[in-house]
């Protein structure tokens, strides 16, 4: 079979370099003719050997005075240097910024003209290439050499071009459920085959050098960094121990300055790359892998042939699939470098833990062997190529694209799985967990490498309070006390304090509470086991732990929304002492101890109750005790009696109809995506504590909105506006100008338009000061300096206005816009910029359109007032925004879905869009649909 490997760079020092040549090696010596092709040439001699027996062809030679093809050809310098100065059409720059117009040229070629039986990709750039390029009579196989769900921008074809493929075949069970999960029906065949030891004699290590050795590429994600941090911490119990690294990287010199800060100059090698990593690691006693993710840990199965214990961070995808946790190595929590320092400081400590790990990691490392890996390889490849005539063939492929773009409604948005960071089951639990799923009277699926209830019907405080009601039921049935903790953030998470004397009767409860349910135990602080989480119904063999996250997993049906560990409820063991009791893992409202963890009072929680101590019922200085209303603008641009009404407005001041409007007032600003309808999911999923939610519009209602809810009320401009003759109104300035005269409005609001939308669970203290003040939330954005002209963005004239205002009033001047969130406001703040400023506001409540003269007073000038006066400040907030008339920018809206790690986000549209307006109106709806895939209760 005539096999061809398809990658970036081949001479370069890297895992995916490594693992293509180790895998071309293999399959040329079991008699296959193999190729590596190298779209680039970097260097005049591979850093990895090919091997004879592999052939490698490049096509743009970059070792030179200028790039130039490699292939006989006819073009001279400045053609070349020309092409390779331009953009790639062929592979977008945010997927792998290496490729250019010469490289495409070259590809192009390359590709069209492949005679071989199978191809198989390196990177979902060139999957992407090969899906438009190569002969439909090759079979095409994409290798992942990463953790897909973690990739970012490099990663944007991933999903979208998975299904034209034949195959995919990624690094670990992990990543292959995230793709089964992500693309359903669209999916290609999947398998999930490990990289293998590189072939060649290795000598063994004796273990006896106090050595730590840590062979990684210093960039930010390997995280260097933590393994000398921690070896420094280490070292205070272990003196004589060395820390060599090996590798080069662009952090080299910030890790040489971290050396020197610790004073470990003396203790840590920096090195550089080697050709004879073998060598090394025969002089190693064990290595430590702290990396933020892994896409297998190539260098892990490196050590461990050698006999070379790890310390490994638990983190996705590929540690915790090679390291057997107390068998060849220990795992400790990702991130966490005084559990690391701890784990490097048990085997600097412990010879016959050090030599036991060591034995069996060698042992161990048969599970890689080429031999093995090699046969699943050729396994594949043998099915894909007798199949490669079936004239069914590209039809199914064709089917499957069809149904991925269905959901991704165009642009380069794509939606998927949420990315997970817990540790899949396995062994015996995964055995189990497959029994509960065909037994259960509910509809259990395997998400994010758990069992998961398929629910669409719950809300996130629904989990959080599902999660409490069965953690502390638990405890309430077997007759265990535990004190419900106050939190200092008011983070929705509840934490059970139980004594530490009674943790395997806390086992015991939640076991027998949980038999027979998909039930999970997330190990806190784990002393000896592995971190990850257990079925609740196997705790009592788990060892000691500071705590346990008890949760159900749940899953939308879409397979978008899922509520694992961090929605669940803390039990955490409280050891007694001098001082009372004393926190395991972290401290609560009123410091780090307790007087005793038996309830001496009851606190209620969505209408149960609970128990907890008479110290954390009080009112603290730092509670918000006050309710906290919502505002929302809103307008309907497609209503026809509304247009007759803004086009008449525009005609009474002289101005064309809205389809030609300016800047200020360009139909963009006015159009309904049903953003709106998101947004109140968003604040009905993330924010409960919302007392009511009042919409602003003009005599419009949504007609899919609850108009009834007790907590919503339509407010139209006629009740608010002090002057009815500006109405009709089509200002945003204008009607802003207004709200703090809605009839029955708190003192404090949050104040949102329909693009704005919440990303995950916030308090009130997210927005609000317990004395009442707000915050607010500083932009990178500068406002431009000068007067306000009619030419001014209708924004930046507003912000100027403003700075005006308050540089008379208060002789500062402010620089910065803020953030597109939503805006933290008081009534009686909004009132004395009436008193303040009476003229400006009146003449922007006047302004039917958006006018260079107007003031924004919500969006900016209150912040700044409340700044002034000392009853707002600036803090800090997770946010993210996207403009979803940029198709370049439509990527970063499948990044939002998979990670879900900002606090509120925007989806803007600025005046100059390249997607035409009813694709951005079919992309933002699948996302949001994605998103906030359950019905809110403002819903009909």
């Amino acid at each position: 079979m005539r096999i061809t490997f398809l990658i970036t760079w081949v001479d370069e020092m890297g895992g995916t370099e490594l693992a293509v040549l180790t895998q071309a090696r293999h399959l040329a010596a079991t008699g296959h003719e193999v190729e590596v092709v190298s779209v680039f040439r970097t260097r005049a001699e591979s850093f990895f050997p090919a091997g004879d027996r592999v052939a490698v062809r490049y096509l743009v030679d970059r070792t030179g005075p200028w790039p130039r093809p490699v292939r006989d050809h006819t073009l001279d310098e400045d053609t070349c240097r020309t092409l390779a100065a331009r953009r790639s059409t062929l592979i977008d720059p945010l997927w792998e910024p290496a490729f250019d117009g010469l490289s495409d040229t070259e590809l192009d070629l390359a590709l069209r003209t492949l005679d071989t039986d199978v191809v198989v990709t390196a990177s979902p750039a060139l999957m992407s290439a090969v899906t438009d390029l190569a002969p439909a009579g090759v079979v095409t196989v994409h290798q992942e050499h990463r953790p897909s769900q973690h990739r970012g921008g490099t990663g944007g074809p991933l999903l979208a071009r998975a299904p034209e493929v034949d195959a995919v075949v990624v690094l670990t069970e992990w990543t292959k459920g995230w793709f089964e999960e992500s693309l359903g029906a669209a999916a290609p065949r999947l398998e999930a085959i490990p990289n293998a030891v590189p072939d060649g004699f290795r000598p063994r290590s004796a273990r006896t050098g106090k050595t730590v050795v840590v062979a990684r590429r210093l960039v930010a994600d390997k995280q260097v960094d933590h393994a000398v941090i921690a070896f420094g911490k280490a070292l205070v119990e272990h003196p004589g121990w060395r820390l060599r690294i090996f590798g080069e990287g662009p952090l080299t010199g910030s890790l040489r300055r971290l050396v020197g800060e610790l004073g470990l100059h003396n203790s840590v090698e920096l090195l550089g790359p080697t050709r004879r990593m073998t060598d090394e690691w025969a002089k190693a006693s064990f290595t430590v892998l702290p990396s933020q993710t892994e896409g297998f840990g190539l260098v892990l199965v490196e050590a461990f042939a050698a006999g070379v214990p790890a310390v490994a961070y638990d983190v996705p995808t590929g540690p915790a699939e090679i390291v057997r946790h107390g068998v060849d190595g220990l795992l400790v929590p990702a991130g966490d470098t005084e559990a690391l320092a701890a784990a490097m400081g048990r085997l600097m400590g412990d010879e016959e833990l050090l030599h036991r790990l060591g034995e069996r990691a060698a042992r161990g490392a048969g599970r890689f062997a080429a031999g093995e890996v090699n046969a699943r390889w050729e396994a594949l490849f043998q099915e894909l190529y007798a199949g490669r005539q079936d004239p069914g063939r590209l039809a199914r492929r064709a089917d499957r694209a069809a149904r991925r773009r269905a959901v991704s409604a165009g642009g380069g948005f794509q939606p998927q799985a949420p990315a997970s960071r817990v540790s899949p089951s396995r062994g015996v639990q995964r055995a189990r967990e497959d029994e509960l799923a065909a037994t259960s009277r509910t509809k259990l699926v395997r998400s994010a490498g758990r069992l998961a209830e398929v629910r669409d019907d719950l809300l996130a405080g629904d989990a959080f309070d599902e999660n409490l009601r069965l953690a502390a039921g638990a405890l309430r049935a077997a007759g265990i006390p535990y004190v419900l903790l106050r939190v200092a953030t008011g983070h929705p998470r509840a934490r059970l304090a139980v004594d530490a004397a009674l943790r395997a009767d806390v086992y015991a409860a939640l076991a027998s509470a949980c038999a027979g349910q998909a039930v999970y135990a997330e190990l806190l602080g784990p002393a000896v086991d592995a971190p990850g989480a257990v079925l609740a119904e196997r705790l009592p063999e788990v060892g000691e732990v500071a705590g346990l996250r008890v949760y159900r997993p749940y899953v939308t049906g879409g397979r978008t929304l899922r509520y694992g560990a961090t929605y669940g409820c803390d039990v955490e063991f409280w050891p007694a002492g001098a001082r009372g009791h004393t926190t395991p893992t972290r401290a609560h409202a009123l410091g780090d101890t307790l007087p005793c963890v038996r309830p001496d009072a009851v606190t209620r929680v969505r209408g149960r109750v609970y128990g907890t101590l008479k110290a954390f019922t009080q009112h603290l200085v730092t509670d918000i005790g006050f309710p906290v209303d919502a505002v929302y603008t809103w307008v309907d641009d497609a209503d026809p009696a509304w247009r007759a009404r803004l086009d008449a407005r525009r005609a009474e001041l002289g101005l064309e109809p809205a389809q030609s409007g300016t800047a200020g007032d360009a139909p963009v600003r006015f159009r309904n995506r049903d953003e709106l309808r998101y947004s109140l999911r968003s604040l009905a999923m993330h924010a409960p504590w919302i007392r009511r939610i009042f919409l602003v519009t003009d005599d419009q209602t949504p007609s899919w909105l609850a108009a009834g809810h007790p907590g919503l009320h339509l407010v139209p401009h006629r009740e608010i506006f002090a002057d009815p003759s500006a109405l009709p109104v089509f200002n945003s300035h204008a009607i802003e100008s207004q709200l703090h005269r809605i009839d029955g409005l708190a003192e404090h609001f949050l104040y949102l338009n329909d693009d704005v939308f919440l990303g995950r669970t916030v308090t009130p203290g997210t927005f609000f000061r317990g004395h009442g003040g707000t915050r607010f939330f500083w932009s990178t954005t500068a406002v431009p300096p000068g007067e306000a002209t009619a030419a001014d963005e209708p924004v930046f004239a507003a912000a100027k206005n403003n700075r005006a205002l308050l540089r008379t009033r208060f002789g500062a001047v402010p620089t910065h816009c803020f953030l597109h969130t939503p805006h933290a406001l008081r009534r009686s703040v909004l009132t004395r910029l009436h008193e303040e400023f009476p003229d400006a506001l009146a003449r922007t409540a006047r302004s039917p359109l958006r006018d260079w003269r107007d003031v924004s007073p919500l969006s900016s000038l209150a912040h700044h007032y409340g700044y002034l006066t000392g009853t707002a400040e600036p803090s800090a907030l997770r946010y993210g925004y996207v403009d979803t008339g940029r198709r370049a920018q439509h990527p970063g809206l499948s990044r939002l879905l998979a990670a879900r790690s900002k606090d509120a986000f925007c989806l803007g549209e600025g005046p100059d869009s390249d997607v035409p307006a009813d694709e951005q109106a079919e992309v933002m709806r699948a996302f949001l649909e994605a998103y906030f895939p359950v019905k809110g209760p403002y819903e009909r």
